[in-house]
């Protein structure tokens, strides 16, 4: 029986695609007057190709658009220091996000988050989309010193639910990081599809989120 539900953060619950192309937007419009020589669409698709669906930090970013397209009236550290305040206003959700959280808490099972990235930075976005309140543990790689694939961090977020791995479920859209690393602990699997990354072997795919209270009753 199924008892606890482990979800991924970026490109499972958070829209990060167009999150940050909105952002990267809203940038350029607002710190316009140090681009001035750049063309609004090349800086843009510069900074998402750089970005790398979020496995480039952004400290490199910005160094390497300050470097390409010579920008020499605002730093490095300015323009780092700009996304980290401000990214999570632009915090997209995937669709039914809300709604199936809430049907899985109707189905008194314990949630928890597994996320790579920045502590604060990360919480920040989970704030931002409404959804801190829904999850009985939440771990982030920085605060906890420890990243995925690693089997540690999701020992813990078992061990903190109160669940045997038998017990969970995961559901993430990375190959590697979140399927077959959470198989690997002997947890349940759903995929998030993502065209960008080769299909893994995991228990079910999902291509909305509307179908995961479903899939866990499915799973009992």
């Amino acid at each position: 029986m199924i008892k606890a539900v482990i979800f991924d953060l970026d490109g499972t619950m958070l829209n990060r695609d167009e999150s940050l192309k909105r952002f990267i937007s809203s940038q350029y419009d607002e710190l316009h007057t140090h681009f001035d020589h750049i063309q609004k669409e090349d800086f843009c698709t510069r900074f998402i190709e750089l970005d790398n669906r979020g496995y480039i930090w952004k400290d490199f970013v910005y160094a390497s658009l300050i470097q390409e397209f010579n920008i020499q009236s605002i730093s490095q550290q300015e323009l780092l220091n700009h996304y980290i305040t401000n990214f999570h206003t632009y915090c997209v959700p995937f669709p039914n996000l809300i709604s199936m959280l809430e049907q899985l808490k109707k189905l008194s099972l314990s949630l928890g988050i597994i996320s790579n990235g920045k502590g604060q930075f990360q919480m920040n976005n989970i704030i931002f989309l409404k959804i801190n309140t829904y999850f009985d543990t939440i771990l982030i790689s920085e605060w906890e010193e420890m990243k995925k694939p690693d089997p540690r961090i999701f020992e813990k977020a078992l061990r903190q639910l109160s669940a045997k791995a038998e017990e969970a479920v995961y559901i993430g859209d990375h190959p590697a990081n979140d399927i077959i690393a959470a198989k690997t602990v002997g947890l349940k699997t759903i995929w998030k599809r993502d065209e960008y990354w080769p299909a893994p072997s995991a228990d079910y795919v999902i291509d909305d989120l509307a179908e995961v209270p479903l899939l866990i009753n499915n799973f009992k």
